[in-house]
């Protein structure tokens, strides 16, 4: 039986062709999953999605959100404080800043006749955990227990 050796000279013509395809697809197919796997880092948001459907502006402002947040701790004089809020947000851009949605709490401070508390309440809130400031916006109310009441727009407290 005689072979036929069209089979072998075809087959060898698009060899390099088929390399050529082998090294184009394979190429491109590493730098997509490379340029997949970088974006967030490329884009300094967490999540990243090539869909443009999403708003991206509205998932990254509400990555870091929690409900029923509280927190605690002593200022600089060493006297506690607790703050609580409904919900409580983290920007990308503030990382040092708690967003607050009707915080409350309580402050105690030192004065000249004593320990004076005071509860606090608003409509929204920061917390600056780094610097230790707490601003309150909106229907602003303090009642200390020495009979002071205060109610304003605004009030930065340095905690």
């Amino acid at each position: 039986m005689r072979q036929d050796n069209r089979n072998f000279i075809i087959f060898s013509k698009h060899r390099r062709l088929t390399r050529l395809w082998q090294f184009f697809f394979t190429g491109w197919g590493l730098v997509m999953v490379a340029v997949l796997a970088a974006a967030p880092f490329l884009t300094k948001q967490i999540l990243w999605t090539p869909i443009k459907a999403i708003n991206m502006r509205d998932v990254v402002t509400n990555q870091f959100k929690m409900t029923n947040a509280s927190f605690s701790g002593v200022d600089k004089d060493g006297n506690p404080f607790k703050i609580h809020a409904v919900s409580g947000h983290q920007e990308y851009g503030k990382p040092d800043v708690v967003f607050l949605e009707k915080p409350s709490g309580v402050i105690t401070r030192k004065t000249s006749k004593g320990k004076t508390i005071d509860n606090i309440s608003a409509t929204n809130g920061q917390f600056n955990h780094k610097d230790n400031v707490l601003t309150l916006i909106g229907n602003v109310r303090i009642n200390s227990s020495n009979g002071d009441k205060i109610l304003t727009d605004k009030m930065v407290i340095k905690l």
